[in-house]
């Protein structure tokens, strides 16, 4: 690992969701392209999708589904947000989604400053969006948080003060979050690279590389492969 991967991987107990649901209340979800042909249909139609997520978490007693980082997805096929004529389509997950009802907490991991934030419209997007900056032990890095409620992006400014564990926003619902089943898009990114309130959260297979080593797996914070 990195000198900046370890400094992640010793932080302990880090949530981004209410505190209030227990670690057995989350369950790992997988919607790569690994999935069967029937399970994938109902990846294509926001309701079925949205159906399909709450009867899993239930299936599993969960009250959360987690996971999808560097995890290969064909639901951005219907988005021409991620295919176009002229570039690589993006299929790849850089972040970490956490699956979960409208309006649940979203609390901050680490102590830090609210950088920017942006209302990303439009389908497969992600909706109302925030960005922390964080420095703590040598470290300059940030958090994305996509696909909020857009009470999240209301009351808040540039510069304002977010400590750990508080909450400072909500999962949003369907009709603000790019049209995606509720829940929360989260990313660690070392460099915005210029970026503002939004950063790709899904490559091409040419620049998944890039990708990686600028946005490391968030399961070194949160330790659920450790569970």
């Amino acid at each position: 690992m990195t000198v900046f991967e370890n400094y992640l991987y010793d932080l302990q107990k880090i949530r981004v969701l209410d505190n209030n649901i227990h670690v057995s209340k989350y369950v790992q979800i997988d919607l790569s392209e690994q999935l069967t042909d029937h399970s994938r249909k109902f990846l294509e139609d926001r309701h079925n999708f949205e159906a399909y997520i709450d009867n899993f978490l239930e299936t599993n007693k969960a009250l959360v589904g987690y996971g999808g980082y560097n995890e290969r997805r064909t639901l951005y096929k219907h988005h021409d947000l991620f295919n176009d004529d002229e570039t690589e389509e993006r299929n790849i997950h850089i972040g970490y989604d956490f699956w979960a009802k409208g309006g649940t907490a979203v609390i901050a991991p680490i102590d830090g400053i609210v950088h920017s934030f942006d209302y990303n419209t439009g389908e497969g997007n992600y909706g109302p969006t925030i960005i922390l900056e964080h420095k703590a032990d040598g470290h300059h890095f940030y958090t994305l948080y996509g696909h909020l409620s857009l009470d999240s992006i209301e009351d808040i400014e540039i510069g304002d003060q977010v400590g750990r564990n508080q909450s400072f926003a909500t999962i949003g619902e369907p009709a603000v979050n790019g049209n995606y089943a509720p829940h929360l898009h989260f990313q660690i990114i070392i460099d915005l690279e210029g970026n503002f309130g939004d950063y790709p959260g899904v490559c091409s297979e040419k620049d998944l590389p890039h990708y990686l080593k600028n946005c490391p797996d968030p399961d070194l914070l949160f330790k659920f492969s450790e569970l």
